[in-house]
């Protein structure tokens, strides 16, 4: 069955772009272009996708997120905290 009738996407195609990492309508969007003209389908898109239709970004790469938080952590310390002259 179509999903976009613009660009004559198909269900079986959003869900194999959903099945390579799509987890998005933006997503499926960048990879096929349904969504990108009339709109109309971007709720189907929603619907095929579902929620909780991929995982959470930290089970993708916990070692990538906690690197990232530990240096955004070290770099808010590192800041100094402003005199009371620069307060005021």
């Amino acid at each position: 069955m179509y999903v976009c009738s613009c660009f004559g996407i198909t269900e079986q195609q959003v869900r194999q772009h959903a099945e390579t990492g799509a987890c998005t309508p933006r997503q499926i969007a960048g990879a096929c272009k349904a969504g990108t003209d009339c709109g109309s389908c971007v709720r189907k898109i929603q619907a095929l996708l579902g929620r909780g239709a991929c995982p959470r970004r930290e089970a993708l790469d916990p070692v990538v997120l906690t690197t990232t938080a530990a240096t955004a952590a070290t770099a808010a310390a590192s800041v100094p905290a402003p005199t009371a002259a620069e307060a005021a």
